[in-house]
């Protein structure tokens, strides 16, 4: 049963099959399979495989049978046997819609057409079926290439020989000749494909516009300039050759690197949404208290410890650059116990802290030569969330006469990276304390 209807290479593995598991129809005979033409599902006519259209076309006017997207199944001939032997076994009325033609007009004028299409179950299989042992034979095919160690060509812009494995030449013409057609594992039926390109060549016609020019130098000048050194996406002829047109039931690789970007879209959008329904966490300044929103915390920071970020930021002008430095000068004073004022040391955060209060110390940081300094643009903890959530002032540069210490671009660039929270794990600072 496996090899019914199989050449001798297919029959010989026979878990090929196993995906279609289809019922085995009487006129599915090797004979058949190895012929070039198309039955008929009612009679015995048939077509050559190229007047597909004169097929269908009998069939609608012969015996009023239409067959939806017939563009997106896999195997003609396998779907016409297919049903062929299920019309014998039942009505066409129990798998086929009924259309009526002048369903107004007088009863002899009107017409009642069978539509066959995915919409019936068995027919989705049947198609899924088809594009599942379509695929299967292209993957096949495909690694065959790959590891043929015989393959021989001639490259088609300089006729250099190139012999092993088909990627050293698909090297070759990305590389010396500027004609990329992707990775070569990618391609499938090379020789084919490399034949349409060699022809289309010798007609001297470009690869990618299909003008004609008068000769080769010409089309080389032309395809250089135009920078057409490559195969038209949009050209459904090179289709055949890429496995990604094989990969979904009616979808070429247009359609399905579409549905990748939508996805990758839908996803970024839901992680974004998971992203803001967690709490921020960002931690005082001050005291391990932390808050799920920089708002929430500015507030506690205000009340707890009388200090007001917005203010200074407001009274000094302070672009983003220079709050980052800021608040990364206080965690460090903080971290190391030590008045951002005086200088005085303690043994502990809470007495430094109480200090800064009672002080009022901690809003003194009018002097900017004590933190407005390159060192400061590195965080003093790398998961500081405070820093992402800095709001910009109108002018993010940083000015050249607002400090007499040299702002090194390399810091700067940094910075960048650290606004987008994208390098936060990065970056420690090298005079940390434990």
């Amino acid at each position: 049963m496996a090899a019914v209807g199989l050449t001798a290479g297919e029959g010989q593995k026979d878990w090929i099959l196993e995906p279609l598991s289809l019922p085995v129809s009487p006129y599915c005979t090797a004979e058949v399979f190895t012929s070039l033409e198309l039955p008929c599902m009612f009679c015995e006519d048939c077509y050559p495989a190229e007047e597909q259209e004169k097929l269908l076309r009998h069939m609608i006017l012969e015996h009023k049978l239409v067959i939806a997207d017939v563009k997106l199944i896999a195997d003609l001939k396998r779907y016409i046997l297919y049903w062929k032997k299920r019309f014998i076994e039942q009505p066409i009325t129990d798998f086929c819609s009924v259309i009526r033609t002048n369903s107004q007009g007088p009863e002899e004028k009107q017409e009642e057409y069978y539509l066959l299409c995915d919409v019936l179950p068995e027919d989705r299989v049947l198609r899924e079926q088809l594009q599942q042992k379509r695929l299967e034979d292209v993957l096949e095919q495909q690694q065959q290439e790959r590891n043929d160690s015989n393959f021989a060509r001639i490259c088609v812009f300089c006729n250099e020989e190139f012999a092993g494995n088909r990627a050293i030449l698909f090297n070759h013409m990305a590389k010396d000749h500027s004609f990329n057609v992707g990775l070569p594992d990618n391609i499938v039926y090379c020789n084919e494909f490399l034949d349409l390109v060699q022809k289309k060549m010798d007609n001297l016609q470009c690869l990618y516009c299909e003008k004609t020019f008068r000769d080769r130098n010409t089309l080389k000048d032309h395809m250089r300039k135009k920078q057409h050194r490559r195969i038209n996406a949009k050209n459904h002829e090179y289709d055949k050759f890429y496995t990604i047109n094989y990969l979904e039931l009616g979808k070429n690789w247009e359609e399905v690197q579409s549905e990748d970007d939508r996805e990758m879209i839908e996803e970024q959008d839901d992680d974004w949404s998971d992203w803001q329904g967690h709490p921020v966490c960002a931690v005082c300044l001050f005291c391990e208290k932390a808050k799920d929103t920089t708002e929430n915390l500015q507030v506690h920071m205000k009340v707890a410890h009388r200090f007001d970020l917005l203010k200074l930021k407001s009274e000094m002008g302070l672009n983003f650059y220079q709050q980052v430095k800021l608040v990364n000068f206080i965690r460090r004073a903080i971290h190391q116990c030590r008045c951002n004022k005086c200088g005085e040391t303690f043994t502990s955060k809470a007495e430094v802290v109480s200090h800064l209060t009672e002080t009022n110390h901690i809003m003194s940081l009018l002097d900017r030569s004590a933190w407005d300094q390159p060192q400061y643009y590195f965080p003093t903890y790398e998961n500081d969330a405070l820093l992402c959530s800095l709001s910009d002032s109108e002018s993010e540069s940083v000015p050249d006469n607002q400090t007499n210490i040299p702002v090194i671009a390399e810091d700067i660039s940094n910075l960048h990276a650290l606004k987008q929270s994208s390098i936060l794990n990065l970056l420690r600072h090298p005079d940390t304390k434990n």
